[in-house]
């Protein structure tokens, strides 16, 4: 196969699977190959096994790091500090992008940023949305999700000093309703008590808005 067959074969996509070039009476090995020889020449990067995306100056459009950690692994969805960023409710711009996901944590540093996967069960897979992302879509968790996943997961984040060096700004955007219904789906008293602390944090933070 010419790379220029590939880039026909993959169209518009911002990245593919290998197991699209397979159809048909073709020899894996051969292709593993001519894969490799790709990535090595600087035509295709690699994002993990079996993942590839098209290098500049061939690529339609530079694939969104939320997209990539979609595929990077299934069933899972963008949260705490990236889809927080995402939402504009944390200040800081976060350069590595986090998902949950029932399967094995990991981190992964490739050629299109550094991905990083948090396990949690899997009966805890909820409260997120396909969202366009400019002509791509990935899932992602909603406003009130990522944030009770943030906490869930990491240490010491339901206290309120933790909250404050969050900086949490346009807190109209979090629905305090909604965060407390689903935290029930935790069922943990650390999440609930943390939830309610943040509800009356989000409520104080609007009075604070509404006065300026």
């Amino acid at each position: 196969m010419v790379f220029d067959t590939l880039l026909k074969l993959i169209g518009d996509e911002p990245i593919f699977e290998s197991s699209l070039l397979l159809a048909g009476n073709i020899n894996p090995k051969i292709v593993r190959i001519q894969l490799t020889r790709w990535v090595n020449s600087g035509k295709l990067y690699q994002l993990r096994r079996g993942l590839y995306s098209v290098a500049p100056p061939y690529q339609k459009a530079r694939p969104h790091p939320f997209l990539i950690a979609n595929h990077m692994q299934r069933a899972s969805y963008v949260s705490m500090q990236s889809a927080l960023a995402f939402y504009g409710l944390i200040p800081e711009t976060v350069n590595i992008t986090t998902s949950v996901c029932a399967g094995r944590p990991e981190r992964l540093e490739t050629p299109l940023g550094i991905f990083e996967f948090r396990h949690i069960k899997s009966s805890l897979l909820a409260g997120y949305k396909l969202t366009d992302l400019g002509g791509q879509r990935a899932f992602i968790a909603t406003p009130e999700k990522a944030l009770l996943d943030l906490i869930y997961l990491q240490p010491g984040s339901e206290s309120p000093q933790y909250l404050q060096e969050l900086r949490l700004q346009n807190l109209e955007r979090l629905d305090p309703d909604e965060l407390l219904k689903r935290s029930d789906g935790f069922d943990s008293p650390k999440m609930r008590a943390a939830v309610k602390g943040i509800s009356q944090f989000i409520i104080d933070g609007k009075s604070e808005y509404e006065e300026l």
